[in-house]
């Protein structure tokens, strides 16, 4: 049977690595700048 200590730091370092994904993917496809209306006079 594995330690709490042990199934804590396990859980962390998954929370740790998940952390972000979402955000961080859709980076990835949209980037970070907004898309501008192009203006044409």
């Amino acid at each position: 049977m594995a330690s709490i200590t042990g199934v804590t730091k396990v859980r962390r370092k998954i929370r740790k690595g998940k952390a972000g994904k979402k955000r961080k993917a859709q980076n990835r496809t949209k980037g970070t700048t907004p898309k501008f209306a192009i203006h044409k006079q």
